[in-house]
């Protein structure tokens, strides 16, 4: 078996009202960071595991993330496999 790290990163979907973001876009604007049009709030969650295969370690994440990391309704993932950490 291998060691692997696998990052998660969690946004909101596209199109759906993100508050968090929407206040750190206001609260940068009120200091002078005119220039920011959008923010997005997401999540970093970073996973080490172990598996027999760089396929193994990436469908095991992916479960992970389907059944209770992030929101499938309301979230998009994606993750970031890095072998031997």
């Amino acid at each position: 078996m291998s060691r692997y790290t696998a990052e998660v990163r969690i946004t909101p979907r596209a199109g759906l009202l993100d508050p968090e973001g929407k206040a750190v876009q206001n609260a940068l604007h009120s200091l002078e960071f005119g220039d920011v049009e959008d923010v997005r709030v997401g999540r970093l969650i970073r996973l080490r595991l172990r598996a027999d295969t760089d396929d193994s370690a990436r469908r095991s994440a992916d479960e992970m993330c389907r059944k209770l990391l992030a929101n499938p309704v309301t979230e998009d993932y994606e993750i970031v496999l890095v072998k031997g950490n």
